[in-house]
């Protein structure tokens, strides 16, 4: 899709004001990214990963799970729309993303073409925030990349993912395994799938 030319950064007002067109349209320090809709193979990897931490998140008393579109700011002129992102204590009376305290995760998977705002230009802006943990999970290598703020190279997991969000709760456990099978649709639970 071409997108209109401009001399100047980007604002959070012109993104919002470009169509809904089925792409995904984020703003980073002036940059504007564009991701078209995800196949089904990232939206299996989303749900596996949806269905794993909600009920973690729910029964520790950590937040809110998303796993739809939102216009998070994260500080300054940003417009970040997370494949998955979880948020401590929402106040009451939620109304706008711009209310919504910074997340205590943010995960992204991989499509073609999304590499380098993922594992570059969002993670930068993810880490200068303060995002305590960001993931990056590549289904074709069947790895999880987990970056901390003061990371300079991230830690690469390949077999278990370990989460551990707030003291004295017992951390999550991932199997990557399984989670790269049911993201490939097949069930885990069955042999040989």
């Amino acid at each position: 899709m071409a997108m209109p030319e401009t001399s100047r950064p980007w604002t959070r007002e012109m993104v919002l004001a470009l169509p809904n067109d089925g792409n995904r349209y984020e703003l980073f320090d002036g940059e504007l990214l564009v991701t078209p809709a995800p196949a089904p193979r990232h939206q299996l990897a989303v749900q596996a990963l949806y269905e794993r931490l909600a009920p973690y998140v729910k029964a520790n008393r950590i937040g809110e799970v998303f796993a739809l579109a939102a216009d998070l700011d994260l500080g300054g002129d940003q417009l970040s729309q997370p494949d998955l992102f979880v948020v401590p204590g929402l106040p009451p009376s939620l109304l706008s993303w711009r209310d919504t305290p910074d997340p205590v995760l943010i995960i992204e998977v991989l499509s073609p073409g999304s590499a380098r705002g993922d594992r570059l230009v969002k993670r930068r802006r993810f880490q200068l925030a303060g995002i305590p943990e960001y993931w990056v999970v590549d289904l074709d290598a069947r790895v999880v990349e987990r970056w901390r703020p003061a990371d300079e190279r991230p830690e690469i997991l390949d077999a278990r993912l370990e989460w551990a969000p707030k003291q004295g709760v017992e951390p999550l456990l991932l199997d990557l395994n399984e989670l790269f099978v049911q993201a490939a649709g097949a069930d885990p639970l069955t042999p040989n799938s």
